[in-house]
């Protein structure tokens, strides 16, 4: 269960959630496995760049399951445990950003060739968070330059002639390069998702690294700025 819709922003921001799981996990594995889990999915969620001292994320594991012990985090059941705690919680987060405040859509932003997971989500997350990017997603403009500029200014370092940009199925860049594609097409690809409330998914590629990582935001709209502005605490 998990609550937010505005002032979200990493690392976690105002928003609160609860996982609970039956599964006999020793203490000491439980918490290491929350903070990966966290960290790939409440700390990978922007709507608006805006962050508040309130957050919470609580998860309980009841041990009621009478199932062996998970004692090792590099065991076959802590990875099979690890994999399904990722996945509700980032099936959580992606649910806060998508319920964003006065938002169309859903940005879904995949990482891969980075050196390390990490530098993947910064990648990630940098255009994730990108006003212009958002700005332009909720105008239906297949912008790949805001795009490209986002992972530039990531902090991370990468190799700009092996810089790789899709949208959906549609590529936009190559070897770091513009390409030549159907912008009527990349629109409509927005389009839709915007009109369903659906998901825009960017695809980068910054190198040949093992790295990759997700981050989610929304759309920028007008309705942000409307609830927003008339607004007051």
């Amino acid at each position: 269960m998990v609550k937010g819709s505005g002032m979200i922003h990493p690392n976690m921001a105002t928003m609160l959630g609860v996982i609970t799981t039956d599964a006999q996990v020793t203490s000491d594995v439980w918490r290491k496995m929350v903070k990966i889990a966290v960290n790939r999915s409440f700390n990978q969620i922007t709507v608006d760049g805006d962050t508040s001292t309130n957050d919470t994320v609580i998860a309980l594991a009841s041990g009621l399951s009478g199932l062996g012990c998970i004692s090792s985090i590099d065991s076959d059941e802590a990875i099979q445990l690890q994999a399904c705690l990722d996945a509700v919680m980032q099936g959580l987060a992606k649910s806060i950003a998508w319920d964003g405040e006065g938002a169309t859509c859903l940005i879904e932003v995949t990482v891969t060739g980075a050196n390390s997971e990490a530098e993947a989500a910064k990648v990630a997350r940098s255009v994730a968070s990108s006003s212009l990017v958002k700005a332009a997603v909720y105008g239906r403009d297949p912008n790949w330059g805001r795009i490209a500029a986002a992972a530039g200014y990531s902090g991370v370092s990468f190799n700009q002639n092996l810089l790789r940009v899709e949208l959906g199925d549609i590529l936009l860049m190559d070897g770091g390069e513009p390409q030549s594609f159907d912008r009527d097409a990349a629109s409509s690809y927005l389009k839709r998702a915007g009109e369903s409330h659906g998901t825009v998914r960017i695809q980068i590629s910054v190198g040949n690294g093992p790295g990759s990582g997700q981050a989610w935001g929304c759309d920028l709209s007008y309705d942000y700025v409307k609830i927003n502005a008339e607004y007051t605490s």
